[in-house]
């Protein structure tokens, strides 16, 4: 905690919840030093178009979310305030970007793989049997026609 504080200033049951609170701060204050050391064009020009929407809906999603903290911490119930509104539309951009990213990853179908498979799936020697049968009679009927007579043999 604070370099002065001791556990007489507040009650010994708390403590333990504050110096996670603190721990807490500290890493989003470390998040957005490094996230603020970058100018916002340099950075948006390193992404994608769907990380650059990820990275814009996370900064107002934090940004309200601290915003409802300090609601909170003024004595004003957040849940009538319109900052629930807002939060409530970032998390729909959200689960778009979600879905978004779900169907970039998801397997696409190969047409003529899963054709393969199932033409293999449903083999049955026997008619493969019959359609070669079936192929070579016309080859053979058609051969038979116009043949040339071979030259005695003397």
């Amino acid at each position: 905690m604070a370099a002065g504080a001791t556990t007489e200033d507040y009650p010994q049951e708390i403590d333990e919840q504050l110096t996670t609170f603190n721990s807490s701060v500290n890493a989003v204050k470390t998040m957005l030093e490094k996230l603020m050391s970058m100018s916002r064009n340099d950075l948006m020009q390193k992404l994608d178009p769907l990380d650059q929407a990820k990275l814009d809906l996370m900064s107002v999603y934090t940004l309200n979310s601290l915003f409802w903290m300090y609601l909170v911490t003024r004595g004003i119930n957040p849940r009538e305030h319109g900052i629930k509104q807002e939060l409530e539309r970032i998390r729909t951009y959200m689960n778009r970007v979600k879905e978004i990213t779900d169907k970039k990853k998801a397997a696409r179908l190969d047409k003529g793989a899963a054709s393969r498979f199932m033409r293999n799936a449903l083999f049955d020697p026997e008619d493969k049997a019959l359609k070669k049968a079936a192929s070579k009679k016309p080859a053979e009927t058609a051969s038979e026609g116009p043949q040339r007579k071979r030259p005695k043999q003397s």
